[in-house]
Formats: C-alpha cells, sequence, structure tokens
C-alpha cells in the first residue's frame, strides 16, 4: 500500500463516510487512490475554507470529526478561518493537508508553508508526517485527540512523497491511551456533593449553560437538577438548546445582547453555577460588574484551564457535563420555601422586560421573518446561523424544545460560516430539514458553495437578512462611535435572485409582510436549495444590548416607540 492508500483505508477503519475537499500538486496522490475507495463520498468545494465549514457544519450536526483536504502552501492557509472556528467552539475536525517533498521542506519550495507554524494556535494538535510508517499511527492518534476530551480540529500535515511510498503491512488499532493526554472525564463526588449543597443553601441560585453540556449530550440531566432544586437556567449563545426555551425554569440567553430577565437574573444571584463554558466577555461585558452580588461561584468545565481563567470559582469541577451533573443530582435537594421568592422575582422581570421588536414602520423585519421561519421548524430542524445581527436575532427567537439544532459560529464570529456549515450539516444529517440565517454580507463571502448545493441538490433553504448593510457593524457606529458610519453601506451588490439563478437553484425576493408565507410555502415545496432575499428594515437593530465596556446592569432595550 502506498501511503495515500493507507491514509485513505485509516479514515474507512474509522468509519468516514464523507470528505469536504480541493485537490493541488502536494495531496494528488490521495485523489490519485480516492477512487479505490469508493466507501468514502468526496464533496469537491470551491475554496477550501467552505470546505473547513463544512466540516464543522458535519461534526457539530452529527457529533463525529468532520474530515476535510487541503493541498499545500495557500491551499492549507485558506483553512486557517475554519479551523480557528472549530478550535474556538469546541468542534471535533481532521484536517488532512498535503506538503511538499520531504527533501524540500524548508527550502521555500513551490507552495510550501509553515503549516504546522500557521495553525498551532488554532488546533488542539498537529502532526508533520515525513515517513510512511507513521501514518495508521497518526491518523488514529488524530481521531482520538480530536474527540475525546474537550473537542477541537487537529491537522495532519503528510508530504507527498510520504503519500507515494510504499509501506509494510497495513496495520491499524484504535487509539484509546495516548501518554501524556489524559483528559479529565470523572468528576470527584466530594466536589459534586459540595456543588449541590451549595445550590441548596442559595436563596437566588442561577445555573448558566454553555456548549459543554450539548457537546456531552447532557441536557436532560441539566433538566433534571435544574427541576429538582428549582433553579433558573440560562445559556450562552453556543449553549442555545441546552435548555428548553419554553421551560418555565428558562432565563433563555445570556450576556451582553441576552434577555432582560436573563440579565436582571444574572446581576442580582447569589450563587452561579456556570455548566460547559468558558465565561467570556461576551458572556460577561464588563467584568468587574458581572455578577456583583454573588456570594459563590460554582464551575464545571471538561477543561481544567478555564477554572480561575477569567472567573476565579469557589469550587471547581473539573469533568465531562453530563457526568458532572449525573454524579449530582442524587444529593439535589428540594428547593427552600423562600426560593419561590425568587422564582416570582424573575417572572416578574420576564413580564418588565420581555423580548420585543417595531412592527408598524413599513419596513419588513426580521423578527417576523423568523417567528414564521420557527413555526415551520417544529423543534425538528437545524437551523445554521451566520455572524452579526441576523446571528443575535436567531438566537433570541429560537423557540424550541429539543438540543443540538442550532448551530453557528460563538467564540470566533466568523462571518461566511452558515451557508457552507449548513451544507455540511445538511450532508451529515440528510434526515433533517436545515435552513440557513445569514446576512447579505457575511453570504457573499462563501457564497460560491452554491455550485456544491446545485450540483448535490442538497436541499437547504437559505433565509437571507438583506438590509443593505454590515448591520451589527452599522449598530456599533451609530450607538458607541459617535454615530458615524464608515464603510458599512453594502452599495454595490448582487441581486441575490439573478445570482442563484445564474448558479441554477431557485430563489426569491421579499419586502411584504404579507409574502412571508408564500415565499416560505414555496421554498418547502422546492425539493432542491431555495434562497429567499428579505429585504428587512435597514434600521433594524438588536436589542436587548450592553454598550461596549459598560457592565451588564447598563443594557439598553429598545426605544419606546421604535
Amino acid at each position: 500500500m502506498t501511503g495515500a492508500d493507507m491514509v485513505l483505508e485509516a479514515l474507512e477503519r474509522e468509519g468516514v463516510e464523507i470528505i469536504f475537499g480541493y485537490p493541488g500538486g502536494a495531496n494528488l496522490p490521495l485523489y490519485q487512490r480516492l477512487p479505490a475507495h469508493p466507501k468514502l463520498r468526496h464533496i469537491l468545494v470551491r475554496h477550501e475554507q467552505g470546505a473547513a465549514h463544512m466540516a464543522d457544519g458535519y461534526a457539530r450536526a452529527t457529533g463525529r470529526p468532520g474530515i476535510v483536504f487541503a493541498t499545500s502552501g495557500p491551499g492549507a492557509l485558506n483553512l486557517v478561518t475554519g479551523l480557528c472556528t472549530a478550535f474556538m467552539d469546541s468542534v471535533p475536525m481532521i484536517a488532512i493537508t498535503g506538503q511538499v517533498p520531504t527533501a524540500v521542506v524548508g527550502r521555500d519550495a513551490f507552495q510550501e508553508s509553515d503549516v504546522i507554524g500557521c495553525t498551532q494556535s488554532v488546533t488542539k494538535h498537529s502532526y508533520l508526517v515525513t515517513k510512511v510508517a507513521d501514518i495508521p499511527r497518526v491518523i488514529s492518534e488524530a481521531f482520538h485527540i480530536a474527540a475525546t476530551g474537550r473537542p477541537g480540529p487537529v491537522l495532519i500535515d503528510i508530504c507527498r512523497d510520504v503519500q507515494q511510498a510504499e509501506g509494510g503491512d497495513f496495520e491499524y488499532s484504535y487509539c484509546s491511551v495516548l501518554p501524556g493526554y489524559k483528559p479529565a472525564l470523572e468528576p470527584d463526588l466530594v466536589q459534586v456533593e459540595r456543588a449541590a449543597e451549595m445550590l441548596a443553601g442559595a436563596r437566588r441560585p442561577v445555573i448558566l449553560a454553555g456548549h459543554g453540556v450539548i457537546l456531552s449530550h447532557a441536557e436532560q440531566e441539566l433538566l433534571e437538577v435544574a427541576e429538582r432544586s428549582g433553579t433558573p437556567v440560562g445559556t450562552t449563545l453556543l449553549g442555545v438548546g441546552a435548555f428548553p426555551v419554553q421551560h418555565p425554569l428558562a432565563l433563555h440567553m445570556t450576556g451582553f445582547m441576552g434577555t432582560g430577565w436573563n440579565i436582571k437574573a444574572v446581576q442580582n444571584a447569589d450563587l452561579l453555577m456556570m455548566v460547559g463554558m468558558r465565561v467570556d466577555d461576551r458572556v460577561t461585558a464588563k467584568l468587574s460588574e458581572w455578577a456583583p452580588k454573588a456570594e459563590s461561584f460554582v464551575h464545571i468545565d471538561i477543561d481544567a484551564s478555564e477554572m480561575g481563567k477569567n472567573v476565579r470559582p469557589h469550587l471547581e469541577v473539573v469533568a465531562d457535563a453530563k457526568r458532572a451533573l449525573t454524579a449530582m443530582a442524587p444529593y439535589v435537594k428540594p428547593p427552600p420555601a423562600d426560593r419561590g421568592e425568587w422564582l416570582t422575582q424573575i417572572d416578574a422581570w420576564r413580564e418588565e422586560h420581555p423580548l420585543k421588536y417595531s412592527r408598524s414602520n413599513g419596513h419588513l423585519q426580521p423578527q417576523d421573518v423568523l417567528i414564521d421561519m420557527y413555526r415551520r421548524c417544529q423543534d425538528e430542524a437545524i437551523v445554521v446561523a451566520d455572524v452579526g445581527q441576523n446571528q443575535i436575532w436567531a438566537a433570541l427567537w429560537w423557540n424550541y424544545t429539543k438540543p443540538g439544532l442550532f448551530l453557528n459560529s460563538g467564540g470566533s464570529g466568523t462571518m461566511g460560516f452558515a451557508f457552507p456549515a449548513a451544507l455540511g450539516a445538511k450532508f451529515g444529517r440528510p434526515d433533517k430539514d436545515v435552513w440557513c440565517v445569514a446576512g447579505e454580507g457575511g453570504f457573499v463571502m462563501t457564497a460560491q458553495e452554491l455550485s456544491v448545493a446545485v450540483e448535490h441538490q442538497v436541499p437547504v433553504k437559505i433565509v437571507l437578512l438583506n438590509n443593505f448593510s454590515l448591520g451589527m457593524v452599522r449598530q456599533f457606529q451609530d450607538d458607541f462611535y459617535g454615530g458615524v458610519r464608515s464603510e458599512v453601506d453594502l452599495t454595490v451588490m448582487p441581486d441575490f435572485v439573478k445570482l442563484a439563478e445564474a448558479y441554477g437553484l431557485k430563489a426569491r425576493r421579499v419586502d411584504r409582510y404579507e409574502e412571508i408565507k408564500p415565499a416560505f410555502d414555496e421554498a418547502q415545496a422546492t425539493p432542491g436549495p431555495f434562497l429567499i432575499d428579505f429585504r428587512i428594515d435597514p434600521e433594524a437593530n438588536v436589542y436587548p444590548i450592553v454598550p461596549l465596556g459598560k457592565g451588564l446592569d447598563d443594557f439598553w432595550e429598545l426605544p419606546n416607540g421604535a
């Protein structure tokens, strides 16, 4: 077997079904042998960044590592944004890149780049393979590292001559133990018992759930702990879906664009239990003013490096979220009698600070579009949001009771993520309807992947919230930078209906409320991909929002009369 055959055989052994990739000089040996491995379906993308986002979306939707191929030099470097997106959001991915022959590595050969050096900060681990005999071990280790502990992307850079070289007998063993790599999975029972005691002793507790709850499939355990203890639960942006939004204990999304009642609860809590989250600046806003009345912080996370990075917890539980909450449940006590006062106060805040938006200013409002879309989703469809105002609108108006169906780029905030990620999600979950929610600014960054949607007739429905500007940047300039609108108007953009038709998919433009339903009806009746260009209110803003540099208590709501 050649090294290329070894790579492809190893992927088959790992149960890989789909590869997203783009061929080039340094990985042509892989593509030469690819037809001899018909179990592996290859999706030819139009840009390597699109391949990385597709692999990311596939991984988020299935829980299995997404696989991406790229050549050396610019091909591999085009993966960096996608690798960073996956790394920041703890998404398992295997990137296999071609590299120049071993004899010229480090000599500035044609299309050579230091891929390891360029991606070291955005991968969980990386390998440069210079010996054909190392291929089976490296790939086995890569899958183990990518999918265990806190998941993340792993890069394997393989020299071209190694791909062409013939190796000995192919022996493949699945990696289960790796020296020096021992992720913490099981919690300390003393710590989880103590956490339950602290929860029971609090008068105003709040649980904040992050992406780690979804990654560990701990939604049911979180619900059990919350209901047993009578504790309200909020989620981070990446944690949306970890707790049923319509549940009486739900606080919905937290942070500087979170719901008003969530913000009030966090700022008045005497105990915060943070589960599977990084406690980053989007959650805390001005850190020194975050949760000022909290007397205790409990942090549950699989990654020990997150403990105390931003907030020093009084109790640390380093473990997988599902295992930690499962171990905690038997110790959780019913809520004390005075817990009802806290829940009543939260209900009052929910009434005082509801989600609201302008309904009668003559323009199509994004919330009207999303409300109708979610009505059609019926707790079943996957929704992939891009970055910016469209992302926050999609998160705030999310109304599911089922978890793991809202995907977005949280940590990296990568514009252009949604459309290719939606394609990847649909490839991974063909049983699910998939909706892509994007702004026009982010969509054009990866719109070339319309070719993939048409070529494979991927029935992703694209909801384009088109406000003719970089909406979030425009809002920030209006609100926090003196109202100076600088380089945010997207004055020259394609006619998206004609663009879609040029690629060969159906599309429709909507600029009035009464056209929303017919447009969605047509999209759902169309077997393949469909794009709807919703011309929304160009002045529509995201509310609530916390001014930059301020604390959560300073959050702004929709102005009266807006």
